[in-house]
């Protein structure tokens, strides 16, 4: 990276490699989930699950039980640990053109939160004693919720004011209205909030990457590679 003027260097990480990040962990999660479920079907029906009937009962957390549980448990760590760094690579872009931000910190929280995952949940209805890595597991699923879609609607208020990204403002939005219930209901539109929230991150990626290469204040708050 090259230095910032002044003489200090720019912040880590820049905004390429966030916006790598950001397009290769919710790649990995969505993969993994829709590759795992397909492989792991018979496993997740002995927790209960049914892609129809009881399409979120250990969905998809329960995988990390399944014998392909090591993926899951690599997908949760990875995803969670590179979306963490590409929150914090927006977080720097953005605050060059304008305040310090709450929403891009609220999703490094969100990432963290995913990555904490990873610890086995507790099958709901299998008749095994409440373990620690549980209720982590549990804990880490309601700091998800808290964070996720928070960031994201704090966000897009925060978008508007910047003219390279103002456009993404109303789909943000857009989202975010259609994911909360999705989130909240749970059954099978819960498969559209996942879908919605890895798109929405792969599309704010795809534009950090476009606008990485431009020179400090220009529109949008560019950072030098």
């Amino acid at each position: 990276m090259s230095p910032r003027r002044g003489g200090g260097r720019a912040p880590w990480p820049g905004p390429r490699l966030a916006a790598a990040a950001g397009l290769i962990g919710p790649l990995y999660l969505g993969g993994t989930i829709l590759t795992l479920t397909l492989r792991q079907g018979a496993f997740l029906r002995t927790l209960g699950w049914d892609p129809l009937r009881a399409p979120t009962l250990d969905w998809p957390s329960g995988l990390a039980l399944s014998p392909d549980g090591g993926w899951m448990i690599a997908a949760f760590l990875l995803s969670g640990g590179l979306l963490a760094v590409f929150a914090a690579g927006l977080d720097h872009h953005l605050a060059r053109s304008g305040p310090p931000l709450w929403g891009s910190r609220l999703l490094g929280v969100a990432g963290l939160a995913l990555a904490l995952l990873a610890f086995k949940t507790d099958p709901t209805y299998l008749p095994t004693p409440r373990t620690l890595a549980g209720s982590i597991h549990d804990g880490a699923y309601v700091c998800l919720g808290l964070s996720l879609l928070p960031g994201m609607l704090l966000l897009a208020g925060e978008l508007r004011h910047r003219p390279a990204w103002r456009a993404l403002t109303f789909p943000t939005i857009l989202v975010v209205t259609l994911a909360a219930p999705a989130f909240a209901l749970k059954g099978t539109a819960f498969y559209g909030f996942l879908a919605l929230t890895l798109g929405w991150f792969l599309v704010v990626a795809g534009r950090l990457w476009q606008l990485a290469p431009e020179a400090p204040g220009q529109a949008g708050g560019g950072v030098t590679e």
